[in-house]
């Protein structure tokens, strides 16, 4: 049947009718609510993009300036550093008293430590006696014989002469009574014996007059050399024991702070055991170190100014000292990172620190001001 054909088929849709241009020039909710905000607070955003822009152009200045003080400006990071010195006794002993503690600031020449002098006293004393005992040797060589004892030699020499004439006038008696006699009156052993004392007499004479010549010649000059060669050993061993006493007294060789106590009273001591660590006050300097590309920057007696964490706001006045002349890898107590594992320079910078604010070992920061000049080569 037609009719149920007719109810098979699909009808096609009507077409939807074209927007008219007042519907399609009418804005949606979203957007009218954006306009509406916009014209209530257009001063505002007009403010914040013009403050914006501002501060865009203000920190582009400041950069700039920045950039062009760094240009002219040379930054380093190191350490306090100054000398030290480990201060040992000469001799070995055991100390009697140390009187110093850490931290004290000491003069040159004040003692800070004692050693026992128990066994060198004496020795010293002995020293002293045998001085004294040569020296009179010596002087006594100096003077030669006294007036008394020429006069006994030539005493001496006199009654050597009458013996040795008596001697003689004997002899003579008895020879000529043995030759009167044809030898009947005087035995030929006494007439042996007269001779042998006259011969004996006689060398006693010769004895007692080199005696007289020597007392009035005086002394050798050998004997007057050995003797003063002798005085001269004991004084040096005198002075040797001398310089042993002063050296039992440890003594600052210079003004600074006594740094560490490294041995106490009752222990023993030698040259090769420090008793004290001193620190060397002044010069103090800030050890820093340069990489290669700033080093031509730089310049012996060039200024600094030094600041530290410890005393913000201060600064110490001071001058480029040393400079290596020998690149070396940078230690790694260097706090730059990028400079850790690159070849750098030492540098010393010296430090004016007349009040003894800065510590060994504290982190400074050095500011170098740069040229113009050295700055553009750069």
């Amino acid at each position: 049947m037609p009719g149920d054909g007719d109810k098979n088929t699909v009808k096609p849709a009507a077409p939807a009718a074209a927007p008219t241009p007042a519907a399609a020039a009418a804005p949606t909710p979203a957007v009218s609510a954006a306009r509406s905000f916009f014209d209530r607070h257009r001063t505002i955003i007009v403010i914040a993009v013009l403050i914006l822009a501002a501060a865009a152009v203000l920190a582009f200045v400041l950069r700039s300036g920045s950039a062009e003080e760094d240009r002219n400006r040379l930054v380093l990071y190191g350490n306090v550093d100054m000398r030290q010195v480990n201060l040992a006794f000469n001799n070995s002993e055991r100390i009697a008293e140390v009187l110093v503690q850490e931290g004290a600031k000491v003069r040159r020449g004040e003692i800070l430590a004692r050693l026992d002098t128990s066994r060198l006293k004496p020795l010293a004393a002995a020293a002293v006696a045998e001085v004294q005992a040569q020296q009179a040797v010596v002087d006594r060589l100096h003077h030669g014989s006294r007036p008394q004892e020429i006069e006994q030699a030539r005493a001496n020499v006199a009654s050597a002469r009458a013996d040795q004439v008596n001697a003689r006038q004997q002899w003579t008696r008895m020879s000529a009574l043995t030759t009167l006699t044809a030898g009947r009156a005087i035995s030929e052993q006494d007439l042996e014996g007269a001779k042998a004392a006259m011969d004996s007499a006689q060398a006693h004479l010769e004895v007692a007059e080199k005696a007289l010549d020597l007392a009035l010649v005086g002394p050798r000059k050998e004997d007057i050399a050995q003797a003063e060669a002798q005085l001269h050993a004991n004084q040096s061993q005198l002075e040797l024991l001398h310089r042993q006493l002063a050296d039992c007294e440890l003594v600052a060789p210079i003004d600074g702070v006594v740094r560490s106590r490294l041995l106490e009273p009752g222990e023993m001591v030698s040259p090769q055991r420090p008793v004290l660590n001193l620190a060397i006050m002044d010069p103090k300097w800030v050890r820093a170190y340069v990489s290669e590309t700033d080093l031509g920057r730089i310049h012996m007696g060039m200024k600094a100014s030094i600041s530290t964490d410890s005393f913000p706001g201060r600064s110490f006045p001071g001058w480029i000292g040393f400079i290596a002349s020998v690149a070396e890898f940078t230690p790694k107590s260097v706090q730059t990172v990028e400079l850790r594992s690159s070849l750098v320079y030492e540098t010393r910078i010296f430090v004016d620190d007349p009040s003894d604010a800065m510590r060994l070992g504290m982190p400074a920061t050095v500011y170098l001001e740069l040229a113009p000049a050295t700055a553009g080569r750069h």
